[in-house]
């Protein structure tokens, strides 16, 4: 046995006892446990990174009393229609699951899938931006998982915004470059990031022409079916497009102040303000009205959405859901007491995905939109230690 030191950032000590004869993915897990965090890094003091599980501690030069410094990687997930993709910033691991035909099988693109830096989606198609600024797009053809066509374009890409069917990219120059469908739909673009150019069906929010006026110093938009909000950098929120589905907000405009966060579902829109309440409007369906949790609905730090349901996550770890739950098969009770020390909680069109403290994922609702997990639990843990190679037994049919 072997005793090494191992220390956070923030200045935290363990001292851990580990067999001599131990992987490198061995002393993670056990850093992992002894510190309650999920995705952590490992580096020495010589400042080696020992990401390669496989290794032993001895190849890789661990001794005893040796002194190890564990970074947190804080991993994501994004969702199409029925399809997941969980990653960590920077990793060259991304890991799928969900339906193949909306983004759930990315074997096709896992050899350029390296220094992963965000993930976006459409209805049926992924897109992430890779570290040297490119891109890379997975899923359905037609909804923007083919981006073949203007690859060649996709450079120094600064961010990637997507509505159902296609994706638009933000390169570093401030021009934009579209791919996906071609069928009638709204789109957004931030240019120069301080104002909104729209273009699209007029009806949905592609004609801002009567808010034009308002929309400068944007620093966020998002979208339902059919209307547009942006945050402004002085907190407040210029909702447009369809009424009934969140373009009119003039219901709850004296209370949308000092906005932090902007999420929707397909009908309506929900907000963080910076004291850690929730502001919601649209359609009651679909979430907009939050008033059977209203109370529930304190030091909110993160919020996601399925077509008709809301999750926020507090700052105990725990989650509220709101909205068209039951009839999309959002309901949470099933997991509920499963729910805890939550970090990051992402949705598909009926189901929901949640990364807890301990790298564990729990997923619920409609188990053909990636809410039923089983199939692929035992490798949904301690995700750093995914092998590549085996990547396809996390993507279901």
């Amino acid at each position: 046995m072997i005793q090494v030191q191992l220390a956070l950032p923030s200045g935290k000590r363990k001292t851990l006892t580990i067999e001599e004869s131990s992987k490198v993915g061995d002393l993670k897990i056990l850093a992992q446990k002894t510190f309650g965090q999920g995705f952590l890094g490992l580096v020495t003091a010589l400042g080696h990174v020992l990401n390669d599980p496989a290794r032993s501690l001895q190849s890789a030069g661990i001794q005893d009393g040796d002194h190890i410094t564990a970074v947190v990687h804080q991993a994501k997930l994004a969702a199409t229609e029925s399809a997941f993709a969980l990653w960590c910033c920077g990793g060259d691991r991304l890991v799928t699951w969900g339906d193949r035909r909306c983004g759930g099988d990315s074997s096709a693109v896992e050899h350029k899938l390296k220094k992963v830096q965000n993930v976006s989606a459409t209805k049926r198609a992924f897109a992430a931006i890779l570290a040297d600024g490119s891109v890379v797009a997975w899923g359905e053809p037609e909804d923007g998982g083919d981006s073949s066509a203007i690859q060649h374009q996709l450079k120094d890409v600064q961010q990637v915004q997507a509505n159902c069917f296609a994706f638009a990219a933000i390169l570093a120059d401030g021009s934009v470059v579209t791919w996906g469908t071609s069928r009638p739909a709204q789109c957004a673009a931030d240019s120069s990031r301080t104002s909104v150019v729209t273009w699209g069906d007029p009806h949905g929010g592609g004609d801002s022409s009567a808010v034009r006026h308002q929309l400068k110093n944007v620093q966020h938009v998002q979208a339902t079916a059919d209307a547009f909000a942006a945050i402004l950098f002085n907190g407040s929120v210029v909702a447009w497009g369809n009424p009934y589905l969140g373009g009119d907000s003039s219901a709850v405009q004296d209370q949308l102040k000092n906005v932090q966060q902007l999420q929707s579902t397909k009908a309506a829109f929900a907000v963080i303000l910076a004291d850690g309440s929730v502001v919601t409007w649209g359609s009651p369906d679909a979430g907009g009205h939050s008033f059977a949790v209203q109370d529930q609905l304190q030091s909110v730090k993160h919020l996601a959405a399925t077509e008709d349901a809301f999750a926020a996550i507090l700052a105990d770890g725990s989650a509220i859901i709101w909205g068209k739950a039951r009839d999309c098969h959002c309901d949470s009770s099933s997991v509920r007491h499963q729910l805890r020390r939550v970090m990051q909680v992402q949705a598909t069109t009926c189901a929901f995905a949640a990364i807890l403290a301990d790298g564990s994922v729990v997923t619920w609702g409609d188990p053909q939109y990636g809410g039923d997990s089983s199939a692929v639990q035992e490798h949904l843990r301690n995700v750093q230690r995914f092998n590549p190679q085996k990547m396809h037994c996390c993507r279901l049919n």
